[in-house]
């Protein structure tokens, strides 16, 4: 009884997850619904050079859905490494104050634990550059 209903949730894919007669297969991006799971993912996502990208959103946020499109886009073509995660800051509002997100939507791009770069707003070509540029660093420093 002690635990909270977000707790109890699992992480799942963001969108419809592949229900919709739209959609023929779940998108790459990763929702969390639980501050527990988001800290225990990214506390373990700190070693890998693996980019992250953290898409601030909310339900009511216009300039967020007219980006969904684009993560997606750029969440089936980065596979190999870049990681795409979501997280709505009236669900995780400890997380996005943690980060600093003071306005929707906003990308803070992560490697090894550490913000190496941040768009704030629906600006998918100043996103796909931060992201192919540090996409690049992961490359190099994997030697």
């Amino acid at each position: 009884m002690g635990s909270s209903f977000s707790d109890m949730q699992d992480v799942f894919p963001a969108g419809n997850g592949g229900n919709s007669p739209l959609s023929s297969k779940a998108s790459r991006i990763v929702a969390f619904h639980s501050t527990k799971r988001w800290k225990a993912h990214f506390d373990s996502c700190k070693n890998s050079t693996k980019l992250m990208v953290i898409y601030f959103t909310a339900s009511w946020c216009g300039p967020c859905r007219s980006m969904e499109p684009a993560l997606d886009e750029f969440a089936a073509k980065y596979t190999d490494d870049v990681e795409f995660v979501k997280i709505d800051v009236d669900e995780l509002m400890g997380v996005s104050d943690e980060f600093g997100v003071h306005a929707m939507p906003t990308f803070i791009l992560i490697k090894q634990g550490k913000e190496v770069d941040k768009v704030v707003g629906a600006k998918k070509d100043e996103l796909e550059k931060k992201i192919l540029k540090h996409r690049a660093q992961a490359h190099v420093q994997s030697y």
